[in-house]
């Protein structure tokens, strides 16, 4: 067995991997690679470590790089007797971590199925499981975003065949790629940009070259209707009134009117105080580098939210000069509850949080932190959250250079008009047609009505995360995996990439492409806590299937289940109601109570739940039906599934009594699997609510 080498390797959550500084021009496009591509930067492969391990499954997991290069890869290989000839690539959203899927493993209860683990389903479909650190060891940009977009991953995947041909005999093994978010930009490029690497993809909650300028809505809105959402996700919510513009004045119905015309879908309100924030400040660093100007002009000129702002705005706006009396670290931070900042990496102990003398009322989350003394003077730093008298900071590529410079005695000036600014950016990013979000900032002439910035931001901040600009044209065949409660990736970026895809296939689209719209699936693959669980039953299962079929499609031939039947209304992508017009593979739950969507009842009264479960025609039967009756999202209660013949459809009812009085949305919770075989793998969820009001 080598010895193995520690490597230590940033990473982090930056939503759709992107910050750093742009060095490519929007009008390069790499040309395509031929079958047997190679690339000299990565001609010299190296191993480290080749050991077996038996967690989560038995494999052996070998790691290395490319000798002159920071780049590194991991591989997890099956016992010659599980493996069918392909493996499976995951590319992660940002760069500097190798070891993704090891990690994944090493964090799974031992007491539950490995299903959210990416190495046991790898090995389960047959599959090796290839992953890198996209050619650097910290998680911001290279200056060629070639190299972190493709290059490197496909380097990996090529070398990944010569172990394989080395351990199972001589062959070439069928490969297939997958990513998310950032990661969904680089699936994309990889199969854009090369021949013959890999032979299928699935890019899942896909951006598009214009998903981040909408990152300023959210906080934008937030600002506006925070006291609001309660009961603007109480008229949404099963058995509500349905209009979620009862109770706003003006200014609010216009900021909820702004944000569900930019495509955020109106469910996901539910998490708004988590969405206050968002991801805008990961970008407002290039945003003040890319375009200095607006953040005067905001403040300054007609066309502009700040040159005549409103009383909300007014009151938002602080601005107060202070001084550091305490910097606390990363380790003295986690202790008291308190976010790491993203350098705050294995044993790395870095500042995450600052106490100052005085602390500005009002809402901190986004502010910037100038620096007017010490070792950091002149530079700038985003404040992520604010816990009673700690200010935390770490978001954002100038935290992590100069964070450390910072020191007890530092003045500061807290002032929050760069991110104020920053919320109505999207009103003036000078979008091509094509983007119909939009399209509501256009008046009866076609022509936008807020002035426009000279360069869009939305393209460049795309490039950083893949290296080039989506094109619809790849090699291969591609099944794309986009939700329809997707809080950054909105909907409506899974159909501009469909249309781009529709330009170069035509009637021949088919041929190559799916998309499926998957319901009740945030960005993250899984339910982000136990209580989204009462709302969200995630992606994973589907994300799943779809690398099975988009194997099955490239090895026999079998074409998947066909893309989801939607459209789009004023930004808001919509399917059906049945599941066999909906297509795609999702199972469709329908649930009553009393056989309504609201039952009112009196305390200790019985109330009947009925639930219909269809799945699309051919894409598997129903398994499992879980009831949570109180909201826990524990879901407690095994459903007694009655399927069909055919197993494609089922009913479950139940009767359940309340002991307190309050109101409840009990929840059913039901999956499907196209070749059930008692494991957890490509099982795909749905789940429908009702309200119980129990008096």
């Amino acid at each position: 067995m080598i010895s193995r080498r520690e490597s230590i390797c940033l990473t982090g959550a930056a939503v759709l991997g992107l910050s750093g500084a742009l060095r490519l021009r929007a009008a390069d496009h790499p040309v395509p690679q031929p079958a047997d591509w190679a690339d000299p930067m990565f001609a010299e492969p190296y191993i480290d470590i080749d050991e077996w391990h038996d967690k989560p499954v038995r494999h052996r997991y070998v790691h290395g790089g490319f000798k002159g290069t920071d780049a590194l890869f991991s591989m997890y290989f099956p016992p010659k007797e599980q493996y069918q000839g392909r493996f499976f690539q995951p590319v992660a959203a940002t760069a500097g971590n190798e070891n993704g899927a090891r990690q994944q493993a090493e964090r799974a209860n031992p007491n539950i199925t490995n299903e959210n683990t990416s190495i046991g389903f790898a090995v389960s479909s047959g599959a090796y499981l290839v992953e890198s650190n996209l050619g650097s060891t910290a998680m911001y940009p290279l200056p060629d975003h070639t190299i972190e977009g493709y290059r490197t991953s496909a380097a990996v995947a090529q070398y990944s065949r010569k172990l394989a041909a080395q351990m199972y005999g001589p062959h070439r093994p069928y490969g297939y790629g997958y990513g998310g978010s950032g990661g969904g930009y680089k699936t994309v490029s990889m199969a854009e940009n090369t021949r013959g690497v890999w032979d299928g993809m699935v890019p899942y909650v896909l951006p598009c070259p214009e998903a981040t300028t909408v990152f300023s809505i959210q906080p934008h809105a937030y600002r506006i209707l925070k006291d609001k959402f309660p009961m603007i996700v109480d008229a949404i919510d099963p058995g509500g009134s349905g209009d979620m513009y009862a109770w706003l004045n003006e200014e609010e119905k216009a900021a909820l009117v702004e944000a569900t015309r930019m495509g955020l879908p109106p469910r996901v309100w539910f998490m708004y105080e988590r969405l206050g924030y968002g991801p805008l400040a990961v970008l407002i660093d290039n945003m003040v580098e890319w375009d200095p100007g607006y953040f005067e002009d905001f403040w300054t000129k007609p066309g502009y939210l700040g040159a005549n702002p409103p009383e909300s705005l007014k009151r938002a706006r602080i601005q107060q000069l202070t001084k550091i009396t305490n910097v606390v670290m990363s380790d003295e931070a986690r202790q008291k509850g308190l976010p790491a900042p993203m350098a705050a990496v294995g044993t790395n102990v870095v500042p995450a949080a600052l106490q100052f003398e005085n602390l500005p009322h009002g809402d901190l989350k986004g502010a910037t932190l100038f620096l007017k003394s010490g070792g950091a003077a002149g530079q700038k730093i985003s404040i992520s959250s604010v816990v009673g008298d700690m200010v935390a900071i770490g978001i954002g590529q100038n935290a992590f250079k100069f964070a450390s410079s910072i020191k007890a005695g530092d003045e500061v000036m807290i002032d929050n008009s760069i991110y104020l600014a920053a919320q109505t950016y999207h009103r003036h990013e000078p979008a091509g047609p094509e983007f119909y979000i939009f399209d509501q900032f256009r008046g009866k002439d076609g022509k936008r009505i807020y002035p426009l910035r000279p360069v869009p931001l939305g393209p460049k901040y795309a490039e950083q995360g893949c290296g080039n600009h989506q094109s619809g044209k790849f090699g291969g065949k591609m099944i794309v995996i986009e939700t329809l409660v997707d809080e950054y990736a909105s909907p409506w970026n899974g159909d501009w990439y469909h249309s781009k895809v529709k330009e170069v296939e035509g009637s021949k689209i088919n041929d190559n492409f799916r998309i499926w719209f998957v319901d009740n699936a945030l960005h993250g693959a899984l339910p982000y806590t136990k209580k989204d669980g009462v709302r969200i039953s995630g992606y994973l299962g589907a994300l799943q299937q779809a690398l099975r079929d988009v194997s099955a499609w490239v090895e026999k031939g079998t074409p998947p289940p066909e893309t989801s039947s939607y459209k789009v209304v004023d930004s808001q992508v919509i399917v059906p109601d049945k599941a066999a017009d909906r297509k795609s593979i999702q199972p469709t739950v329908k649930l009553t109570a009393n056989g309504r969507v609201r039952a009112d009842v009196k305390v200790g009264e019985p109330v009947t739940f009925s639930g219909v479960v269809e799945v699309p025609p051919g894409t598997g039967k129903v398994v499992v039906a879980d009831w949570d009756f109180e909201g826990t999202g524990d879901y407690p209660v095994a459903g007694e599934i009655k399927p069909s013949a055919s197993g494609s459809r089922a009913t479950v009812t139940t009767t359940y009594s309340f002991s307190k009085s309050g109101t409840y949305f009990p929840v059913l919770r039901a999956g499907s699997q196209r070749n059930p075989d008692g494991t957890p793998y490509a099982r795909v969820l749905n789940l429908d609510r009702v309200r119980v009001v129990v008096a």
